[in-house]
């Protein structure tokens, strides 16, 4: 018989979450180091304003299934917590595309067909350019860029989905994304399998989603769970590592790329300068107040224009159950660097001035009774751009790393962490 293997993760976002639990059931006796208060990352509930608001608005699809398999298996069950219904990017007028229920395909074909506010040419060039991506495999060469992929297809389709689609998945600007990560990402959403491009709106604050559930699971099952705490050192020793003088036989790394650099730096130097080097792309969410306007859906896509930082709106009293949210509105902004530059009240100003224009007559009053909390992640994604080279899982035997920034080929998304935090994991339990 041979001890269990002890392994730190150092980290509590998603990424660090789905190694910890992968770890335990692996059988090993898992410590984990989270330098904020509560575990989460960039995706939990934060305080503000004297509301219980989360630190943006994220959203999921059907085609997370390492996500949605990991929140059921710590109790948390997404039938509950998320609302699930076909894909619908409609405009405050309910004009856009909804993906009727049904195989990929023809569901696709049936949706753009149907978005009459294009003129029939313009559906039928999306159609045709849908078609090529499908023939070559979703495949084009690693150099494109987005508006190299699709810069030929008429405006109305760039600007209204295109662009939204391509912001809100890469969190980067099409003339600067990556194509290659934008085919992935349509190949898996759009054409997988049948809901998987379905919308999961969380009906909950998102530490209910995973954080929550997943650290009552890992304290429930005897791993060491230490929050507040910073790891100051990571030591290489014979046959180990130690970590602020704890000693383990592995370690992931499931900590922002920059923390991850820093701790890395003496043991993986060329690792850490790549990780150190990754560039950024801001989320900017306005919470507004209104409770007077209706939609049909609870997401709308935002009317897109020079004075529109925000590409979508959610209905939280549409979402979630409690009184708080009743009348509340997130308007998000993704990559918002350029709203951002001003500062974070002028970006505020600027999504209440497009939350005014997008839907007239609501939204009125006083600002500061509108305007309930703005807030932005200033590093929420890395900037998806063609060819990056983004730092590795294996950092040196027994060191990994875990997160939505490691190699992969997705963009940041709560799905592409899951997995990797998954495969650090894997890797740990089987050493080479």
């Amino acid at each position: 018989m041979t001890s269990a293997r002890r392994v730190a993760v150092v980290g509590a976002g998603w990424a660090g979450l789905a190694a910890a639990v992968r770890l335990v059931q692996g059988g090993a006796q898992v410590s984990v180091f989270e330098m904020a208060r509560q575990p989460g990352g960039r995706a939990r509930q934060a305080d503000g304003a004297g509301h219980g608001f989360d630190n943006g608005q994220h959203i999921l699809i059907g085609a997370y299934s390492a996500t949605l398999a990991l929140m059921r298996e710590v109790g948390a069950d997404p039938e509950t917590l998320l609302l699930r219904q076909p894909l619908a990017l409609v405009d405050p007028a309910g004009r856009g595309l909804q993906l009727p229920t049904g195989a990929p395909l023809p569901a696709f074909t049936r949706a753009v067909l149907a978005a009459h506010h294009w003129p029939l040419a313009d559906r039928l060039a999306l159609l045709a350019a849908a078609s090529g991506w499908l023939l070559r495999r979703f495949r084009c060469p690693p150099g494109w860029t987005v508006q190299q992929l699709c810069g030929h297809l008429p405006r109305p389709v760039l600007a209204e989905l295109i662009d939204p689609l391509c912001v809100a998945a890469l969190n980067t600007p099409m003339a600067q994304a990556s194509a290659p990560v934008f085919l992935r990402v349509l190949r898996d959403a759009l054409f997988s399998g049948r809901g998987s491009a379905d919308l999961l709106l969380p009906r909950a604050p998102l530490s209910d989603l995973l954080p929550a559930p997943a650290w009552r699971w890992l304290a429930a099952r005897g791993a060491t769970l230490h929050t507040g705490q910073r790891v100051t050192g990571l030591q290489a020793v014979h046959g180990g590592w130690q970590v602020d003088g704890t000693p383990c036989d592995a370690v992931v790394l499931a900590c922002s790329a920059t923390e991850a650099a820093r701790l890395a730096t003496q043991a993986a130097p060329a690792w850490a300068a790549c990780a150190a080097g990754l560039a950024y792309e801001p989320i900017a969410t306005a919470w507004l107040r209104d409770d007077g306007l209706q939609q049909a859906q609870p997401m709308v896509a935002l009317p897109p224009g020079p004075q529109a930082p925000a590409q979508f709106a959610f209905h939280l009293g549409r979402l979630h159950h409690d009184p708080a949210s009743q009348g509340i509105w997130t308007f998000v902004a993704s990559s918002a660097g350029l709203w951002l530059a001003d500062g974070l009240a002028q970006c505020g100003q600027a999504m209440l001035a497009q939350a005014r224009l997008a839907f007239p007559g609501h939204f009125a009053g006083p600002d500061d009774q509108v305007l309930l909390h703005i807030a932005a992640e200033r590093r929420a994604t890395f900037a998806c751009t063609p060819a990056l080279v983004r730092p590795a899982m294996q950092i040196a035997p027994g060191l990994l790393a875990a997160g939505d920034h490691v190699q992969g080929p997705y963009p940041a998304t709560l799905e592409g962490a899951v997995r990797s935090g998954i495969a650090a994991a894997d890797a740990c339990l089987t050493p080479t």
